[in-house]
């Protein structure tokens, strides 16, 4: 019964670690040339065709590809606010008063993430 501890044990470890891939920062914004967005409204609502492809891109490893489902590590987050999904991604929190669906506390901050929240967000509404 041990080894199969084991195996699993190496399969999750394996599952967490394909989620914090080795992505790179986006290079610092030069705030001083570009002008603000047109609607900041707009910008602010994210496109849920860019939050699925940061899903399956950075997600699912840990996550269902269906994030109306469980996952083998993270749960169904269909319907997450977009505050839940800037403190969980971001800085690996929890909002204020907000319960976990899982105690566990596996899911590392993604500060990489931060200017793809707006997206994620909306592809899960």
């Amino acid at each position: 019964m041990r080894a199969g501890a084991a195996a699993r044990a190496a399969i999750v470890l394996t599952l967490l670690l394909a989620g914090c891939g080795d992505q790179s920062a986006p290079p610092p914004e030069d705030k001083g040339s570009a002008p603000a967005p047109a609607s900041s409204a707009a910008a602010a609502a994210g496109s849920a065709e860019k939050g699925k492809q940061v899903w399956l891109g950075q997600c699912i490893a840990c996550h269902n590809p269906d994030p109306t489902r469980d996952g083998p590590v993270g749960p169904a987050v269909k319907g997450s606010s977009r505050d839940l999904v800037e403190a969980r991604v971001v800085r690996g929190e929890y909002p204020a008063g907000y319960t976990p669906k899982r105690p566990t506390k596996v899911m590392p901050p993604r500060p990489d993430l931060a200017s793809s929240v707006a997206d994620l967000a909306a592809f899960l509404q």
